[in-house]
């Protein structure tokens, strides 16, 4: 399984990295592969690739904002939410994606 995501906040500092460090924690305990791409003030990083978005499983926008390239997941199994959700509740966030993998 495979799990890709963005991050994104208002300001684009704290909350988008703490956000992707949460989600690649929790997903990584789980043993599952996952790249989270931030979009904030220092603009994209970790970019997601083609391959990237091709093999995921599961997209998860954790965002408080627009984002950019929103349209490559399309026809993917995606998650909205917020950043806040992504930090305070990452154990449930990720047990709703892996549900969603599953068809669940």
């Amino acid at each position: 399984m495979k799990i890709i995501g963005i991050t994104a906040c208002p300001t684009g500092i704290a909350h988008t990295y703490m956000a992707q460090e949460c989600l690649e924690k929790e997903i990584k305990k789980r043993g599952i592969d996952v790249k989270i791409e931030t979009q904030g003030g220092l603009g994209i990083e970790n970019e997601l690739t083609e391959d990237d978005v091709a093999s995921a499983d599961v997209v998860i926008l954790a965002v408080s904002v627009v984002i950019e390239g929103e349209e490559r997941f399309e026809g993917k199994k995606i998650i909205n939410t917020d950043v806040n959700e992504a930090i305070s509740n990452t154990a449930g966030l990720i047990d709703r994606a892996v549900k969603l993998a599953k068809g669940e």
